[in-house]
């Protein structure tokens, strides 16, 4: 995504510089894109050991941080300390002692450092924002946030490095920290006290087994007429996924494309999580990784009313004749059959005040990924906020008060008692 923007609607904003990536293949990938760009010179090539480096000799500006979630606090620090900026990516990093060093970081070298929460930038959610902050359904009490991940995007995090919670967090942190920040930011308060309950309840080895699937496909039999398996994943149906993963092997020996039902899962596939906030109100918030279809429901209630926000992301996962998926969640929808379906992709925001009748919020469409809410966060990115009054750019002390509600609940997760955010000290006002 970033690299896409620097090299066409914001090419002239800024110049890429440097590559910092272990994996030669991966860069061989992204040289193609600066090449496509009509580019002739090429970003220069750095090992993570030589960051600072890399900051000194290209005149780094910036770094815009992708890598795994468990290196975010060492190169963050490192990227700082050597006298650049940073762009983060979801989520910060994964636990406390990571949170202090970015903070730390940015405390003692006075760097700057944006969090790219994307869903805030999302009209449908902006939406939402306008009508709490608008006072029209009054004080909030309570919100109810179910999201719900289906059997393609859902797995996938049960394949990659996010599947060992050491490396990721677990989806608390690495994908709820998107949600927690969402509630945090359209009630503009503070998480105060945590509780966590969820366990690996679909995937893996051991569930697998209790539902009778012993015997598992052989890793690239692919899905074309050689396994009808669902939950395979051939990285050799997709150019893209071959040239970053399948040909990147043999420099790293990451594999992409693990069985979600083989041992090492070590994060949950189900959550549930309830968050007290400083001025009183309560979030009920629960995650499903292996639901039938995909999207998230929202119900806010207030002392004047209640707004409810629904959105199907994808209806259904369907497995074609040829037994092919859809290999990227995020932007192709799986066909449907001929007749309508059930439950079409939508979205849909009612607002209710008491002793009245619901109403329709109208919700804005624009051009590319999140009902365009990408393209206005690289534009406040790449070239500064003009004018927000929803306050949709996101800095450091968003991050963390977005990762203390997943650190807190993975907590709650070991020790079955409540974390008081406090406890922490992360200074989160």
């Amino acid at each position: 995504m970033y690299v896409e923007a620097l090299l066409g609607p914001h090419a002239e904003v800024g110049e890429i510089v440097a590559w910092c990536e272990p994996n030669p293949a991966r860069m061989d990938y992204y040289d193609g894109l600066v090449r496509s760009a009509g580019l002739t010179t090429l970003p220069a090539r750095y090992e993570p050991d030589d960051l600072e480096k890399m900051v000194e000799v290209e005149d780094v500006d910036t770094v815009v941080v992708t890598s795994p979630d468990h290196t975010h606090a060492e190169v963050v620090a490192r990227a700082m300390e050597a006298g650049a900026d940073v762009v983060l990516e979801k989520p910060m990093t994964i636990d406390l002692a990571g949170t202090r060093r970015i903070v730390d970081a940015a405390e003692r070298t006075g760097r700057d450092a944006v969090l790219t929460f994307n869903y805030r930038y999302s009209p449908r959610n902006a939406a939402l924002k306008e009508v709490i902050a608008s006072g029209e359904i009054g004080e909030v009490t309570s919100v109810h946030f179910e999201w719900v991940l289906d059997t393609m995007h859902g797995a996938d995090y049960f394949r990659r490095w996010h599947r060992r919670k050491d490396l990721s967090g677990g989806l608390l942190v690495h994908k709820a920290s998107h949600h927690f920040d969402l509630v945090n930011w359209w009630l503009g308060d503070l998480p105060s006290r945590v509780y966590a309950s969820g366990a690996l309840r679909f995937y893996g080895q051991a569930n697998a087994r209790r539902r009778g699937l012993i015997r598992r496909p052989a890793r690239g039999t692919g899905r074309n007429g050689r396994s009808k398996d669902p939950f395979l994943l051939d990285l050799r149906e997709d150019p893209r996924l071959t040239s970053l993963y399948l040909d990147a092997e043999e420099h790293d020996g990451y594999l992409r494309d693990k069985d979600v039902f083989t041992a090492g899962i070590t994060i949950e596939d189900n959550l549930s999580v309830l968050v007290d906030y400083a001025r009183g109100a309560t979030l009920t918030y629960s995650l499903n990784a292996h639901s039938p279809w995909e999207g998230y429901r929202v119900s806010v209630n207030g002392t004047a009313g209640r707004a409810e926000l629904e959105v199907v992301e994808r209806g259904a996962v369907l497995v074609g004749k040829d037994g092919r998926l859809v290999i990227d969640p995020s932007v192709v929808d799986v066909p449907e059959e001929d007749e309508a379906p059930v439950r079409p992709r939508a979205q849909r925001l009612v607002v209710q005040q008491h002793w009245g009748k619901a109403r329709t919020v109208p919700i804005p469409e624009g051009p590319g990924a999140h009902g365009g809410g990408d393209d206005r966060m690289l534009h406040d990115l790449f070239r500064g906020v003009e004018h927000d009054p929803l306050g949709r750019a996101a800095g450091l002390l968003d991050g963390v008060r977005s990762v203390v509600v997943g650190i807190a609940g993975n907590t709650s997760l070991e020790t079955g008692l409540p974390v008081r955010t406090a406890d922490l000290r992360l200074g989160l006002t």
